[in-house]
């Protein structure tokens, strides 16, 4: 089996993301309106009805928008810390009690074939996590929405075959933009969103560590934009003696669709 993924929706106004393998079928975060989620699967060849459940990063608006909805639509389970769960309770509508999961940060659990463990993450919210998944030795990782760059979550996400990296701002046009100081402040901190100059360096570590795709995230409308980003971690490499797009395949995922679906096949395929 393979795992796969499409990131749906990637920026500051909304988030989600399809991963799954042959028996399993998730969302991570519905940051936008049901509806727009469905149709961005259908894109991808993803019929919603076959979803198995949607797993929540956070509690802020651009990635819970759409899960009551799809909850109640599809009758989908939703996976959140217990922190999440009181940070969005009020803002989702009513969720079945049956599909309420709580889980505990650090603490793995399987969803089908698939082995994912959410891992806590430097951000300004409730009780905030990054996911990895795996199958049959493969690995995919989301690490989003972090403020700063720490042993943690770093460990967990290393060694992944694929990311979808966090790269939300460039300094110079956050400092030199029209956000007020408190919010710029805000994005700067140790809790707020990785720059392109962290991303880079997490990208040159992850694909020093074998990371084969690296999926560039989350870029602000208003601070960031793609070629920038993309440059920046190109950059990155290079000076780190790295080949872009040879020691590892770089995109930018898009803020307003789908990027495409991506895969990653088993490392044990070729032993079965």
């Amino acid at each position: 089996m393979e795992i796969r993924f499409s990131p749906l929706f990637s920026g500051s106004s909304g988030n989600s993301t399809y991963v799954g393998c042959d028996d399993a079928h998730i969302l991570v975060d519905a940051g936008v309106s049901g509806t727009r989620v469905s149709q961005e699967l259908a894109r991808v060849g993803i019929d919603p009805n076959a979803l198995s459940a949607i797993l929540v990063t956070h509690e802020h608006a651009d990635h819970i928008k759409g899960i009551g909805i799809l909850s109640r639509k599809y009758d989908l389970p939703v996976y959140a810390t217990e922190g999440t769960w009181e940070g969005m309770y009020d803002k989702i509508g009513a969720i079945a009690d049956k599909n309420r999961v709580i889980f505990e940060p650090d603490q793995d659990f399987f969803i089908g074939s698939l082995d994912i463990t959410p891992f806590s993450i430097p951000h300004d919210a409730a009780q905030p996590v990054g996911y990895t998944f795996e199958l049959d030795g493969s690995k995919f990782s989301i690490a989003t929405d972090i403020g700063s760059v720490r042993d943690g979550w770093m460990g967990h996400v290393i060694g992944s075959d694929a990311i979808i990296l966090e790269s939300n701002y460039d300094l110079d046009m956050l400092k030199a933009g029209r956000y007020p100081y408190d919010l710029k402040k805000r994005i700067m901190s140790r809790k707020g969103h990785l720059s392109n100059d962290d991303a880079g360096y997490v990208a040159v570590e992850l694909a020093k560590n074998g990371t084969q795709q690296i999926i560039l995230g989350h870029l602000s409308k208003e601070n960031n934009f793609p070629e920038l980003a993309m440059r920046s971690c190109e950059l990155a490499f290079q000076m780190a003696g790295l080949v872009p797009h040879e020691d590892a395949m770089l995109y930018v995922a898009h803020r307003d669709g789908t990027t495409g679906m991506f895969s990653i096949s088993s490392r044990l395929a070729s032993y079965t």
